[in-house]
């Protein structure tokens, strides 16, 4: 038999609606948490309907939200709202993704439902917070990038910024910010016994990931700048480069050692014997570089690099990432069976635990699917549920 996992007995109510709410949804539910979304009645969460579409369900949806039960309340119906009462009444995380007081309007917010449940950790995903100037303009993705200076450095000497390609607010500070913060909770809850209120903004998560660089205009008065800056397409040895096949390779070098091992390895006095020089030793050591890994594929020349110790590796494509020794060696890919979509490919489990591993104990839910089952669990009767669907407060 499979071993519990690390949140076995952590019911969570997810509230939350786009991709930020749903991966850190899914997170807790691979840890083993009994996690049930909670969907509008006839549209469902914004991601089943997001492309690439499956045979139901969109594949954005599919890949992060496994690990889940449906149900459908219209949060404006109060027999929609006692229902979510009642999760809350027997939950141990809410973890909701609406504007700042959507959720107090609806009577769903923090106040309302740790008044019932007050071991209750509820937790608010936002874009910029529950305080602030900004705590109700509308935003995505890059538009916090923008705000903490991140974008900044995402540009060319030539050029301005362009547009990332990773969801790195939503995801790095929303999803993961969102469980650390839940987990976090959850801890002190076992000293004090009662819950709290986690306020996640993915602004604040994304200037959290600023680390080196805001250290440079705050300690040095530094300005850092894509293009300029050492690590953001400013230096010889941190940098992309193309290869004869026209791929590319990622040069990695920070440390005096690597530095040295390339200069031996390419057999090249004529390279600066630093790695960070002066702007006109630095541009002679990028124009070096340039002409020398344009001698040979760059398959060959990863492996040159890696035999020789130096940090480097490919820019895969898409099909090579999942193809990878390493991710697959580490089971970054998948597939799972699902009812309606057949076999589904999944992302792995970043984390990898030796008593308690992530593991997939459901599919991706469809629309309602556990409305029976979860309103049986709060005491409802058949005739009841019957009730609440000619209403519509479960669709």
């Amino acid at each position: 038999m499979p071993r519990p996992g690390a949140l076995a007995g952590i019911r969570v109510i997810e509230l939350a609606r786009l991709l930020p709410g749903n991966l850190a949804a899914q997170m807790l539910g691979d840890l083993g948490a009994d996690v049930i979304k909670v969907e509008q009645p006839g549209t469902g969460d914004p991601m089943r309907d997001f492309p690439p579409m499956g045979t139901r369900d969109s594949g954005v949806f599919l890949i992060s939200n496994r690990n889940k039960r449906s149900i459908t309340v219209d949060l404006k119906k109060p027999e929609g709202r006692a229902i979510v009462e009642k999760l809350a009444a027997g939950a141990d995380v809410v973890l909701e993704g609406f504007r700042p007081g959507v959720a107090d309007r609806l009577g769903v917010g923090d106040a309302a439902l740790r008044a019932i449940n007050p071991r209750l950790i509820y937790c608010a995903l936002s874009g910029y917070g529950q305080t602030g100037p900004y705590r109700l303009v509308p935003g995505h993705d890059m538009n916090y990038l923008g705000i903490v200076g991140m974008l900044q450095l995402m540009s060319r000497r030539t050029t301005g910024p362009f547009v990332p390609g990773p969801l790195i607010a939503d995801i790095a500070g929303g999803s993961l910010m969102a469980v650390y913060g839940i987990l976090a909770a959850l801890l002190a809850r076992t000293t004090t016994g009662e819950g709290q209120f986690v306020d996640v903004s993915m602004t604040d998560g994304a200037m959290a990931l600023m680390v080196s660089h805001m250290a440079e205009w705050l300690y040095a008065g530094h300005e850092p700048r894509g293009g300029e800056y050492r690590n953001a397409g400013g230096s010889a040895p941190y940098e992309i480069y193309r290869c004869a096949d026209g791929k590319y390779l990622t040069l990695g070098i920070i440390e005096d050692h690597f530095w040295l091992r390339l200069r031996q390895l390419l057999g090249r006095d004529d390279l600066p014997a630093e790695p960070f020089p002066g702007p006109e030793d630095a541009a002679r050591a990028h124009a070096i570089l340039t002409e020398a890994f344009a001698t040979a594929s760059r398959d060959e020349w990863v492996a040159r690099l890696w035999q020789a110790d130096i940090s480097a590796g490919p820019v895969n494509s898409f099909a090579e990432a999942a193809a990878d020794p390493q991710m697959r060696a580490r089971e970054m890919v998948f597939e799972i069976d699902h009812p309606v979509e057949g076999r589904i490919p999944q992302l792995g489990f970043p984390v990898k635990f030796s008593a308690t591993p992530g593991a997939v104990t459901r599919p991706p839910p469809g629309l309602g699917e556990h409305n029976g089952e979860v309103l049986a669990e709060l005491g409802y009767s058949a005739e009841a549920i019957a009730g609440l669907a000619r209403d519509g407060a479960i669709g």
